[in-house]
């Protein structure tokens, strides 16, 4: 098999970059190789209206499954509805865009056994050849970064009646605080389907789905909503950044391939978002107009790392102090007194896109953290 550009792992990043990267280059011979059973997994990828440009919102158009115009946070001392509008790809709706693209096939259990720059070897013995081989096969841990973790467990249900949901809400905090920062995080798909997500920002990455498959449920009861039926299950453990030597982490990672989205580190610090930053790198490599080879675009994406890390160094630093500063149990805190901020700073915030006003107004007052431990946490 012969093709101008190949990725390894259809995840998100992967299936994104190919339909741009498609779209740029029309007469490009382009292949996705996933180990597992279908490209995108089982996922939901969600975002922020300003998290991405107007250009960037036509083209994803067609893979947004849920729009909503308002977004909820719920916590102990108060409760605030943000007019911001929020949306989210599903594996289905990215996947059936994929294998609509002309131009793009599509390989799945096809795990790949060997990556070089100039191709793959299969672990069923056959081999490719391509000009550009890209490996967004998801995160790998590297001496170059310190992280947390960020885990759920969603679970995507049918209520017997309405559940009376009008907007997603991004955050409950009025969970018994267990585990880290623990929180609600609900999209109502219809009247009476919902998503409901279980979701810790803990020390360790230990998952245990059948604890926080009761928790929900239990959720669910105290809100009135009887489960009909669970229509799907979703479950990850994210890495959150606390530290990032960007140079060092591109030094590390093979030049056999062009690493892309969590592969590359690349996304939102503090919330674990992966869309932005994807979008960002499917723009990057669709502007190239140079050679397609695998050294040609390790130049694009080292510079997108580079350039990312460089703007995340507050987004680390409030990382570590919610992390190492706050006690487990008080980490949600930190959270409360931030959505209690201007709008306009909190969306800035999830673009990844704070001014420096922005960062001086989320350090003024009195810190929700220990002062002495917040100290300690300034110097990546």
């Amino acid at each position: 098999m012969n093709f101008d550009a190949v990725f390894v792992g259809g995840g998100l990043a992967s299936c994104l970059s190919a339909l741009r990267l498609r779209a740029a280059r029309p007469d490009a011979r382009i292949a996705i190789f996933e180990a597992g059973p279908a490209i995108c997994g089982n996922h939901t990828w969600s975002f922020h209206g300003p998290d991405v440009s107007a250009e960037a919102h036509g083209w994803l158009a067609p893979m947004v499954a849920h729009r909503w115009e308002r977004q909820h946070v719920i916590f102990p001392r108060y409760s605030r509805m943000l007019e911001t509008p929020y949306m989210c790809l599903t594996s289905e709706t990215l996947r059936a865009q994929v294998r609509a693209a002309e131009g793009i096939e599509v390989f799945e259990s096809r795990p790949v056994a060997a990556i070089a720059a100039e191709g793959l070897t299969l672990e069923d013995g056959g081999s490719v050849a391509a000009a550009c081989v890209f490996d967004g096969r998801g995160f790998a841990p590297s001496p170059a970064s310190e992280i947390g973790f960020q885990k759920f467990l969603g679970l995507e249900v049918e209520c017997a009646a309405p559940h009376g949901l009008e907007a997603p809400v991004i955050m409950d905090a009025t969970v018994p605080q267990r585990d880290g920062y623990c929180f609600i995080y609900l999209l109502p798909f219809s009247p009476t389907r919902v998503l409901i997500e279980e979701t810790y920002y803990s020390d360790g990455h230990d998952l245990s789905p059948q604890v926080l498959e009761e928790n929900i449920r239990g959720y669910a009861a105290a809100r009135g909503w009887q489960i009909e039926t669970v229509v799907r299950r979703e479950q990850g453990v994210l890495p959150i950044a606390l530290t990032l030597d960007a140079e060092a982490l591109w030094r590390d990672l093979p030049g056999t391939a062009v690493p892309i989205g969590l592969r590359a580190h690349l996304f939102h610090p503090v919330t674990g978002y992966s869309l932005p930053t994807a979008v960002d790198t499917a723009g990057r490599i669709a502007a190239h107009t140079g050679p397609l080879t695998t050294g040609a675009l390790r130049a694009v994406l080292q510079a997108q790392v580079i350039s990312t890390a460089g703007r995340n160094v507050f987004l680390r630093m409030l990382n570590r102090m919610l992390f190492r500063a706050a006690e487990p149990e008080k980490r949600y805190l930190v959270l409360q007194r931030f959505y209690g901020l201007r709008e306009g700073l909190i969306e800035r915030f999830y673009a990844g896109r704070p001014t420096l006003a922005d960062k001086a107004r989320i350090l003024a007052g009195k810190p929700p953290v220990p002062i002495g431990k917040a100290m300690g946490c300034i110097r990546e």
